[in-house]
């Protein structure tokens, strides 16, 4: 089947870089969902070769319903519109199976998916996503059963001139990497303008990434190529060049493979890969702040930063309490830290597509800007679980922040405050950069000291005679670096936190876009870290307690992930209802 998009000659104008779709000639309805793309069938269903729905046993397509009613129907919807109950949390929506839009395939741009693109997404999910993937869950009979009854939502998959496997693109002779071809790949980079959605530096920060749609007019994010896990469809070379020949359906990502030779798109597939920023392991716990002599940094660009060694933070929503954020824009903190003999500080940085330095608190409070299922807000207007209005463009009245969070006073042992704004009796001093306070005249310090003892209450600014940490913060391509800075010890020891050497003292970071109506306990959230001012002695010789007080604490964590994940039985379900409120961005 001819794809109606015109041919453009050589590289693609910006006018190219919207995908349109082939028009389809039958008037079937099929249900197709956001990851599920891959092959299923058992018995019958398991024969090589791609299998048409008129060819499976009714047998065989009324267990593949039974798998997609207790399975997939809770978010696709029972008619497979991705109109499910739980729809209206997520981001992106489910797929709309009756459209026969998919995403990710080995075929040509508008083509339909082949059973074994259906069974890699079914089998695997769709990472950054709330597709799971069912493999160890569902057994492969099951798997092959529930695609085939999904491919009877959308008529061309019996239509045979649609014949997905008639389509498919051919992927061969993968070119080693060298500097050469990724250098080759950034001019085709340019050429082809893909940083207008992507961004120079490849974090999503385009200049038309602000106003990106798909087909259903919902607001979609350009892919941060930094970040490995950002890669909905994977992140290999070959990966990439898959991409770049099929397109994404649906989408403003459009298909190369008439407007790049062979050649270019091996060369941009590597370029776009050796973007990715590989972070460190997982496992570090601990931030080592690095001791020097003089005056520390005041700002990002010094060259004193390259002594002090990364720490890679993983942030995850806020789902603890109401209103919750389950799908932030910033998963990643990049932190250092550098000490002297009379004060610290601390190098912040993160990837950010918008940069958001002003702040208009609505006039009905964060609630105003939310919206909630009707039914369950007539119940319980201030637990219910937020939806997410896709048909909103992003805003530009709230501000990005972060904040660092200290317990006031360090424990020798495993007990800690709550790692969310601490707890009665427990509370914690929290460092809070906001950007829009970095652009107010007057030389304002754009950090605000509060304390805190729990998340149920607001946490409370102290006098502006402690307002004693300095800040400085540069947003550029996609990227916040914000650095902080204050006196080793204070006369507030009933009220913050005291920098010792020898200590392992717990830190932990939160972070709010501004663009994504992040406000208040709508934030990204960190478990608790540790911060060890170096000294002669290693940071080894702490590991055994770092091990203990990782224990210890190890079900915060859990906490925080597991509120993301879906019910056992029904898959992927909104939040259930929440405790408290409090606002402080």
């Amino acid at each position: 089947m001819t794809d109606t998009r015109k041919s453009h000659e050589g590289l693609p104008s910006k006018s190219a870089m919207i995908l349109t779709t082939r028009i389809r000639k039958s008037a079937g309805v099929v249900v197709v969902s956001i990851g599920l793309v891959t092959i299923l069938l058992a018995g019958r269903v398991a024969q090589a070769g791609e299998v048409k729905p008129s060819q499976v046993s009714a047998q065989d397509l009324e267990a593949g319903k039974q798998v997609y009613l207790k399975r997939c129907a809770e978010c696709h919807g029972l008619e497979g519109k991705g109109d499910g109950p739980a729809a209206v949390y997520m981001e992106p929506r489910p797929r709309d199976f009756t459209a026969g839009q998919y995403k990710l395939r080995t075929t040509r741009s508008g083509e339909l998916p082949t059973d074994d693109d259906l069974m890699r997404v079914v089998s695997l999910g769709v990472i950054d996503t709330p597709m799971p993937g069912w493999e160890g869950v569902l057994t492969e009979g099951q798997r092959r059963q529930v695609i085939a009854y999904l491919k009877t939502f959308f008529a061309d998959f019996s239509n045979p001139d649609f014949d997905p496997t008639k389509q498919l693109v051919e992927i061969k002779g993968e070119p080693a990497a060298s500097p050469d071809i990724i250098a080759k790949g950034k001019e085709v980079y340019q050429q082809a303008k893909c940083w207008e959605c992507h961004g120079q530096a490849g974090r999503g920060d385009g200049p038309n990434a602000p106003t990106l749609k798909d087909d259903a007019g919902d607001r979609i994010v350009a892919a941060d190529l930094t970040k490995r896990w950002k890669y909905k469809g994977g992140n290999t070379v070959r990966d990439i060049y898959a991409r770049m020949s099929t397109g994404i359906n649906g989408t403003p990502m459009p298909s190369y493979l008439e407007t790049m030779s062979d050649e270019q798109r091996w060369q941009i597939a590597h370029y776009v890969r050796s973007l990715i920023r590989e972070q460190k392991a997982s496992a570090d716990v601990v931030l080592k702040a690095k001791q020097v002599s003089g005056e520390l940094p005041k700002g990002p660009d010094d060259p004193a930063w390259a002594r002090a060694e990364p720490l890679d933070v993983m942030l995850t929503g806020q789902v603890v309490s109401h209103p919750g954020l389950q799908y932030p824009m910033i998963d990643q903190i990049t932190v250092r830290a550098l000490y002297n003999a009379t004060e610290i500080a601390f190098l912040l940085e993160w990837n950010d597509r918008f940069k958001n330095v002003t702040h208009q608190e609505p006039a009905g409070g964060l609630q105003s800007l939310l919206k909630s299922v009707p039914a369950q807000a007539a119940k319980d207007p201030q637990e219910t679980y937020p939806t997410i209005d896709l048909k909103a463009a992003f805003a530009g009245t709230l501000r990005d922040a972060v904040e660092v969070q200290f317990p006031v006073k360090v424990s020798e042992g495993a007990d800690r405050p709550h790692f969310l704004l601490g707890d009665r009796g427990k509370p914690v001093s929290l460092w809070q950069w906001r950007a829009d306070l970095k652009e107010a005249a007057g030389g304002k310090s754009p950090v605000v000291k509060m304390t805190a003892q729990g998340y149920r209450e607001a946490p409370t600014v102290i006098p502006q005679a402690s307002q004693n940490v300095a800040g400085q913060g540069q947003w550029e391509d996609g990227r916040w670096r914000v650095v902080l800075r204050r006196a080793l010890k204070t006369g507030d020891a009933g009220t913050d936190v005291q920098f010792e050497r020898g200590k392992l003292i717990p830190i932990a970071f939160h972070a709010w876009d501004g663009a994504n109506n992040e406000f208040g306990l709508r934030m990204a959230v960190s478990s608790w870290y540790f911060l060890a001012l170096e000294t002669s002695v290693p940071v080894t010789v702490y590991l055994s307690a770092v091990l203990g007080m990782v224990l210890a604490g190890g079900a915060e964590w859990w906490v925080v992930r597991a509120a993301r994940r879906p019910r056992q039985e029904n898959g992927l379900e909104p939040p259930s209802r929440q405790e408290g409120e409090r606002d402080h961005v």
